[in-house]
Formats: C-alpha cells, sequence, structure tokens
C-alpha cells in the first residue's frame, strides 16, 4: 500500500512540480527520505542516518526531492546516490548535520 501511495505521489509530483502542495510535499519528502536513510546507512553501516538525511532534505529543492523519491518506486541508481551525496557536501547540509548530531546550534 505505501508502495502504491509512493508511486502515486511520485507521479503527480513529476507532473506539477510548481505547486506541491502541503500533502504531495509530505509525501514526497517521506519517500525522499527513505531513499536518503537507505543510501546513508549502505555508506555508513552502524551510524544513525537520520541526522544526516533530514539534512540532505531540509537542503535539496523541490525537484531534488522529487527526483530521489522516483529512487523509492524505480530504484535508487548511481544518479541518484550522486545527487545524494551531492545535497550532503553542501554547507548548509554540513552545518546541519552538525548541529543535529551535536544537539547545537552554529
Amino acid at each position: 500500500m505505501r508502495l502504491l501511495m509512493t508511486f502515486g505521489a511520485v507521479v503527480v509530483l513529476a507532473g506539477c512540480m510548481q505547486d506541491l502542495g502541503p500533502t504531495g510535499d509530505m509525501l514526497a519528502r517521506d519517500a525522499a527520505k527513505g531513499v536518503v536513510n537507505n543510501a546513508v546507512q549502505a555508506r555508513f553501516p552502524g551510524v544513525d542516518a537520520r541526522p544526516l538525511t533530514d539534512c540532505i532534505i531540509d537542503n535539496a529543492s523541490s525537484s531534488e526531492i522529487v527526483q530521489i523519491a522516483q529512487g523509492a518506486v524505480i530504484g535508487a541508481n548511481e544518479t541518484t546516490t550522486n545527487l545524494i551525496v551531492q545535497i550532503a557536501q553542501r554547507p548548509d547540509t554540513v552545518r546541519c548535520t552538525v548541529n543535529n548530531s551535536l544537539g547545537m546550534s552554529l
């Protein structure tokens, strides 16, 4: 059922990028979080991926979120993984990750 909802959300979101709306945005972000979380856990086994995952999603554009969320339906590929790594390396993402991991606000 969740896969069907995710697929539907990705299809709808891909068709109307200008106006995701709060529900569509939430569905896309949730689907993208699953993909990002899996990618982070694959690269860093045993590490709590949630702080980095949240920061990656928070620092991704709407179109990047939709692109990542498509990985939940069709499977993540090298392009998806590279996009996740690029977002993770952005200064705001790094700052967010440090803040979330240490419980600080820098």
